[in-house]
């Protein structure tokens, strides 16, 4: 039986195990309470051959077609389901190329096959089309072929990216009526400001020797829109550009994530949609063998914030010093009680995948609920915002009318 070589926390140096395979050893291991944060095979010669990097080369990426998420979840699916159905791997995949692929995807699907035929593994297939594959679905693949059930973990990797689908659509669909509602709002003070206000104003100019001050402002941006109305695009280009260069500033990234997470509303749906798709994630790579650390930062970037991945990246050296996953989760403040409780428990009985996969559908629950009460509390907000724009342009054309009014009566 092969012999594999493993490091965990806390163990002070390496150990063995033995098991028909890499998938069956980290299994055995969590089993009995250890997590592992590297595991790779002895072969013959006596050589460890590591868990994290048995892919071996990397072809060099071709020109691949992009997939959406929706459209791999559903390649892979497909893939998982014709192995299932005992198909070799390459006819399954020719198969799925004839199902009405566009010409750049069955292009792909057609490199995928050639590659594989050259005696490379669908791993390394994968990661040779990084436009198509991400390097959580390829990691995936690998550690599905290296525990001998690629098309459980193909299945696993499906509904992964399902689930990540609907996520983003919720949130999508969230923000959708608040963005037309404040491109209405914008349009609509524009025309006012810009064709409304001059006309009304004329009939006061001249009868008064000093404006109030929300004239003059309001005066004042009828007169720079009717004036300068050709630089308002390039200005709010530059914008724009100047805000994106600033915005990739790790710097001022990690400042600005941090700041959005303290939004009211914004905040814990950043925060919710962040920690579901972690928690999903992590759990689907940990029950398909891979290592935690590896694991963790593979992880990190499905967070989409900065100063949650910051955590991820402190958990990660804390793991490899010996330290649990749970201890700088819980000191951050942005993980909820219930998933530090959840890892803690499944670290100390060994149970770390179920646990995580069982506590996903709760956090994705959980997220469905704050982005309802985000778009139904935001519309609201916007509207008050109208209001108070709509109010000072009001404001604006009464006073003068008023002086008017008093200067001749």
């Amino acid at each position: 039986m092969p012999t594999f070589v493993y490091t965990s926390p806390g163990s002070g140096g390496t150990a063995t195990i033995e098991a028909p395979d890499r998938g069956t050893a980290l299994r055995e291991l969590m089993r009995r309470g250890v997590t592992p944060t590297s595991i790779g095979s002895i072969d013959e010669g006596g050589a460890a051959s590591s868990g994290e990097s048995a892919s071996g080369s990397v072809t060099r990426a071709r020109g691949s077609a992009s997939l959406s998420r929706a459209e791999l979840a559903m390649l892979i699916r497909e893939l998982a389901t014709a192995l299932s159905a005992g198909l070799p791997m390459v006819q399954a995949l020719r198969t799925i190329a004839k199902q009405g692929r566009n010409p750049r995807q069955k292009a792909m699907l057609d490199g995928l096959i050639e590659s594989i035929e050259q005696g490379k593994s669908l791993g390394d297939a994968a990661a040779a089309e990084p436009k198509a594959f991400s390097e959580l679905t390829v990691n995936l693949i690998r550690a599905g072929e290296a525990s001998g059930k690629l098309e459980v973990v193909l299945a696993q990797a499906a509904e992964l990216l399902d689930r990540d689908v609907k996520i983003r659509r919720s949130v999508l669909a969230a923000t959708m009526y608040p963005m037309i509602l404040a491109g209405l709002i914008t349009v609509a003070v524009v025309i006012i400001v810009t064709v409304i206000v001059p006309r009304t104003l004329k009939a006061v100019q001249g009868r008064i020797t000093e404006l109030p001050f929300p004239t003059q402002v309001v005066q004042g941006v009828a007169w720079f829109f009717g004036n300068y109305w050709w630089a308002v695009i390039p200005v709010a280009l530059g914008v724009v550009y100047t805000a994106g260069a600033l915005y990739r500033r790790p710097d001022i990234r990690l400042a600005v994530d941090r700041g959005l997470l303290k939004v009211p509303l914004l905040g814990r749906v950043l925060r919710d949609v962040a920690v579901a798709r972690f928690t999903r994630t992590l759990g689907t790579l940990v029950s398909a063998g891979i290592p935690a650390v590896q694991a963790l930062r593979i992880t990190k970037g499905t967070l989409g914030n900065r100063a949650m991945e910051g955590v991820i990246d402190e958990v990660c050296e804390q793991v490899t010093s010996g330290r649990t996953i749970a201890e700088p989760m819980e000191r951050s403040g942005y993980f909820p009680p219930m998933l530090v409780q959840i890892i803690n428990l499944g670290e100390r009985s060994g149970r770390l995948d179920q646990l995580l996969n069982q506590a996903a559908g709760a956090f994705e629950d959980r997220t469905e609920t704050s982005v309802k009460l985000f778009m139904t509390a935001l519309p609201p907000v916007l509207v008050v915002g109208l209001a108070c724009v709509v109010g000072f342009v009001v404001l604006a054309i009464l006073l003068p009318l008023l002086q008017m009014q008093e200067s001749l009566g």
